[in-house]
């Protein structure tokens, strides 16, 4: 299984944004719903990123590694690894966080490392598909169904193994700010917490590539699916 064996486990959130879902950890936590998880720093790529107030707000610290101070992708993400390092990360969060990382990061925390996507991961996901742009998609497509996936990242842009999943009706006159606004608050808000506790207990598990929940004695949604 994975997950932390310490009395705490050490959660770092990295963002670029608002926060939105930053605030939905905050808020499981605050509700003593992240099991023996502590949000203990947030790490923004922008020092104007809203996020930065929300833990702020909550007395959570908070780092700025600016990516245009940067000159490449490597040196970023050394940067990236060695706050984390010094933070003593358990298990990192991106919410929202929009920089894509060179492998040496996963590679330092394997299946240590959850990401929250706007779409049902395969469908909609991998390079170029962020922000409004999956909604847009969804919509061009005409699927009825979309949603969210929590999974662990890797070197592979939305292609790590898939923890959570969460289904979203697309409605008709959807536009792709109403489908993002449906998608966070029916599934990402929701989906995004379940997974990081989950993690916290210890009830996580790979095998061949996949990740398993021990589901015990109490019950996840039907809605929310591991990876078949």
């Amino acid at each position: 299984m994975l997950g932390s064996q310490k009395t705490q486990t050490n959660i770092v959130v990295l963002v670029s944004g608002g926060g939105t879902n930053l605030q939905a950890l905050i808020d499981a936590q605050n509700r003593g719903e992240l099991a023996n998880g502590k949000i203990t720093c947030v790490i923004a790529s922008r020092p104007d990123a809203y996020a930065l107030e929300r833990a702020a707000k909550n007395g959570i610290p908070t780092r700025i590694l600016n990516r245009k101070e940067y000159a490449d992708t490597v040196t970023y993400s050394r940067a990236v690894l060695e706050a984390l390092q010094e933070e003593n990360a358990d298990l990192i969060v991106y919410a929202g966080f929009m920089t894509i990382l060179d492998e040496m990061v996963s590679r330092a925390y394997p299946y240590r490392i959850m990401n929250v996507h706007p779409a049902l991961i395969p469908s909609f996901c991998g390079k170029g598909f962020y922000g409004l742009k999956v909604h847009e998609a969804v919509l061009q497509s005409g699927v009825k169904l979309t949603g969210a996936t929590v999974h662990f990242a890797n070197e592979i842009v939305d292609g790590g193994a898939i923890i959570l999943q969460k289904a979203v009706p697309v409605e008709n006159g959807d536009t792709p700010e109403i489908l993002q606004k449906r998608v966070m608050e029916q599934a990402e808000w929701k989906i995004l917490p379940e997974a990081v506790r989950l993690f916290c207990e210890g009830r996580i598990s790979i095998r061949d590539g996949r990740a398993y929940i021990d589901l015990q004695d109490d019950a996840v949604s039907s809605e929310r699916t591991v990876e078949p």
